[in-house]
């Protein structure tokens, strides 16, 4: 789930300890699976209140808690976005169709621990323009990974990020950003999807952040907030895309947590 930019502050990135990042690994695995069986059931004629139930059963089965689910009052374990919605779209009676852009963005807790990832897929057969969105969304994501390495900056992760989405022609968001996660799912500081290399916090191993690029199709950085006060949408009506993965700056490179 996306910051807001700013919202958290400027405080510094915590190092984990390995019993720590034992526990984070654990957590983010939940999340892994969670994807893993949403995508298998996202299909054209399911709801996404379906979805949800998909995601609370694989948190119930491995006894981990959702960090969505009443967060400021949110009524879901998961978010589920469709077409122009970018994120934090509310699961509910809304039927997937063929050709749908679909984003599902969830997280867990084990043992006090957070872990938090977003993924985009298309429901059916869905067009080549929509595909190019969803493939740069993803180059967008491992590029900025490649940056999660000691003595780098998160200008170079923010550039990174930039650098893909500008290249392609397509808008990136000024005011939601990716973050800092531990004992909370939203912890400092904010990670831009834009920036200048070598500027900002220095990376050190044992540092974990929630990297998260949104796209929006139509070449514009204007999004809305829609009348259920969560969902964020494309002021163009364009298509999005949002991927995110938790990861760690390992003492040798990046480590993604919430993956399997």
């Amino acid at each position: 789930m996306m910051s807001a930019r700013g919202r958290f502050g400027k405080g510094g990135i915590p190092r984990r300890s390995a019993n720590e990042l034992r526990e984070m690994r654990a957590a983010g695995r939940v999340v892994a699976e969670m994807h893993a069986a949403i995508r298998s059931a996202a299909r054209p004629g399911v709801t996404t209140a379906a979805l949800d139930r998909v995601g609370r059963d694989v948190l119930e089965r491995r006894g981990a808690d959702s960090n969505f689910f009443g967060y400021h009052g949110f009524p879901g374990v998961i978010c589920a976005s469709v077409n122009d919605e970018v994120i934090h779209g509310i699961p509910g009676s809304r039927v997937l169709a063929d050709g749908d852009l679909l984003s599902i963005d969830c997280g867990a807790i084990v043992n006090g621990w957070h872990g938090d990832a977003a993924f985009t897929m298309g429901i059916g057969s869905i067009s080549p323009e929509a595909q190019r969105l969803i493939d740069t969304a993803d180059a967008a994501l491992a590029a900025a990974i490649r940056e999660m390495r000691p003595r780098r900056h998160l200008g170079d992760v923010g550039a990174a990020v930039e650098a893909v989405v500008t290249a392609a022609g397509y808008g990136n968001p000024r005011h939601y950003c990716g973050h800092g996660i531990g004992r909370a799912m939203h912890e400092d500081p904010d990670v831009e999807n834009r920036g200048k290399p070598g500027r900002g916090h220095e990376l050190l191993a044992g540092m974990v952040l929630a990297i998260e690029p949104m796209l929006l199709g139509g070449g514009s950085d204007d999004v809305f907030e829609l009348d259920d006060g969560w969902t964020i949408a494309t002021a163009d009506g364009s298509l999005a895309a949002h991927v995110e993965h938790t990861v760690l700056v390992g003492p040798n490179g990046p480590e993604i947590l919430t993956q399997l």
